[in-house]
């Protein structure tokens, strides 16, 4: 009887050894299957986190254009052929991240997640066109003025205030609030250690 129990109690022992042995083998496994998978997943959703990392620059903006204009009915008058008129329009520019391209890796040695994001560019630029004034400064009634000429006029002004705004910097405080975005992302998912790369 006793070598009955105490071949039971050997054999529970030999059974949770063996169990032991088996989960210190395959943890390390599946907790790294764990992470890659959590990383794979954080990535998917960086991706959804676009839109929110878009910086939006809204400007309103008044040209002033002259054309010369060839005069009817015999008139010589000068101040009939020049047409002064002032443009007032609005527009905005979009300036971010495609977060299609960022790759995220884990560093589990330093427990580091680390963010390679592109850098920031111009993702739009729209003149509301359609909403823009028209005003004749010479109040002249034979001033005519083509509507393709104050498309372009437009076309042309707003790639000077593209150009001043990225001088001016937007690029670099869209990169800066993409990295706040993501560092608070990531904080939200227990990540503590967190490094944004742009290149």
């Amino acid at each position: 009887m006793k070598k009955t129990i105490i071949t039971s109690v050997i054999s529970i022992v030999a059974v949770a050894i063996l169990g032991l042995i088996a989960l210190f083998i395959f943890k390390p496994i599946e907790l790294k299957t764990e992470k890659q998978s959590s990383t794979y997943l954080i990535q998917e959703k960086i991706v959804d986190l676009s839109e929110l990392a878009t910086l939006k620059y809204e400007y309103s903006d008044v040209i002033v254009s002259r054309t010369n204009r060839k005069l009817p009915f015999g008139i010589t008058d000068l101040k009939f052929a020049e047409a002064i008129k002032l443009i007032k329009y609005s527009g905005y520019l979009k300036a971010g991240t495609d977060l299609s391209k960022v790759s995220v890796s884990y560093n589990k040695e330093k427990d580091l997640m680390l963010v390679r994001v592109p850098k920031a560019s111009i993702l739009d630029n729209v003149a509301e066109i359609e909403k823009a004034e028209v005003e004749d400064v010479k109040g002249n009634i034979l001033s005519d003025y083509p509507t393709q000429t104050v498309f372009d006029v437009i076309s042309k002004n707003k790639e000077k205030v593209e150009k001043k705004k990225v001088s001016e910097g937007l690029l670099e405080k869209a990169d800066q609030s993409t990295q706040k975005l993501l560092i608070s992302f990531l904080k939200s998912n227990e990540y503590k250690n967190i490094s944004i790369e742009f290149y």
